[in-house]
């Protein structure tokens, strides 16, 4: 059985509440043993040769983490396997079969043909089952919407979603129903010629009209449900690059564009905390608390109802742009703002405007 970085990175992540940690139950994800020729290896360079699809990092770190057995004995990463030793990954939490079954879950289809799906999806939805998500989510009801389509397996990796976005936010996804557009479309991302926009509110003011953010992304070391920026010379994560316009400015946030030039995890989220303007309500992230603004009781109050209010990181994939993948046309898209973060931006609109006023 083969395990992969997805697997590990279960291991590393707390489980979905059916189980609570450290309660004694151990579940088996996968099971090797050691060939009777084997020459004594650390256990780490043995299962990244013998995996091909988990990083010898990742490895490290399960193992380490005391996920990883040896004749059912935790081991740590610098442990030399010898032949006929038994290799398991034990988790406090049962293997799940992530087959991917259709759901009857609402979708709002903005754009179908034969090729692609153009779907504005809801805020608090997960896009793909994974650690803790493994129904209710995007491509559950992709899957359902899709049944009758002979030509599209839900399982199948060349067909279906060729980008992600958060649970929380909202917004455009394109979907690929066959193999040809997922390619088409991949490429388009990869090369980045796609067109696409979000919108954010975010705490502070901005002294500039519009800037640019780069920094790598990776996973925060303190913190492995967040993502951290390092220097795009420090051979830590992956290149990004965000570009951002101010589109209205109310005094204590400010409703950006924000366009990306790479898609990284957490990409828009990390780049503005990085510069000091978290996403407005994101709390993993640092925007649920007060960044900006006043001491009063009433402000204090005031900003608890927005967060009543939109109980999100303020987050929405606005416009979608692409060249499809048999005509060959121009596709461009729009989503409205959902109605959380409309109704957010008329509390802060009305704010701004009565400050002026009573100022």
């Amino acid at each position: 059985m083969e395990m992969d970085d997805i697997e590990l990175e279960e291991a590393l992540l707390p489980g979905d509440g059916s189980q609570e940690p450290g309660d004694g139950g151990l579940y088996e994800h996968f099971r090797i043993e050691v060939d009777p020729g084997q020459v004594a290896v650390r256990i780490d360079k043995f299962l990244a040769e013998h995996q091909p699809h988990s990083s010898r990092n990742r490895i490290q770190k399960a193992a380490d983490a005391g996920f990883i057995h040896v004749n059912g004995t935790p081991v740590k990463s610098n442990y030399k396997v010898r032949a006929g030793d038994v290799v398991t990954l034990m988790l406090d939490r049962p293997h799940y079969d992530t087959t991917i079954e259709a759901e009857d879950i609402p979708l709002d289809v903005v754009y179908e043909d034969d090729q692609l799906m153009v779907i504005n999806k809801s805020a608090g939805m997960v896009v793909h089952p994974g650690c803790g998500n493994f129904s209710g989510t995007l491509v559950n009801a992709i899957a359902w919407h899709l049944k009758d389509l002979e030509s599209y397996d839900p399982n199948d990796p060349e067909v279906g979603l060729v980008h992600r976005i958060d649970k929380d936010t909202s917004g455009l996804l394109v979907v690929a129903k066959t193999p040809d557009a997922k390619t088409s479309l991949g490429k388009q991302f990869f090369q980045k010629t796609t067109h696409r926009s979000y919108n954010a509110l975010v705490w502070g003011n901005f002294t500039e009209n519009e800037g640019r953010i780069e920094g790598n992304i990776g996973r925060d070391p303190r913190d492995r449900l967040r993502m951290e920026v390092f220097p795009p010379d420090s051979g830590i994560g992956k290149p990004a690059v965000t570009h951002y316009k101010v589109l209205e400015r109310y005094g204590y946030t400010t409703l950006v564009e924000c366009i990306l030039e790479t898609g990284r995890t957490h990409q828009i989220r990390a780049h503005m905390r990085h510069i000091g303007h978290p996403l407005f309500a994101d709390e993993r992230y640092g925007g649920c608390e007060i960044r900006r603004g006043e001491r009063t009781a009433s402000y204090k109050a005031f900003i608890q109802n927005c967060f009543h209010l939109c109980p999100r990181q303020v987050l929405h994939a606005r416009t979608l742009g692409f060249v499809h993948p048999t005509t060959g046309q121009q596709m461009d898209f729009t989503s409205e703002w959902p109605e959380d973060m409309a109704a957010l931006i008329d509390k802060w609109r009305n704010y701004i405007k009565y400050k002026e006023y009573a100022d």
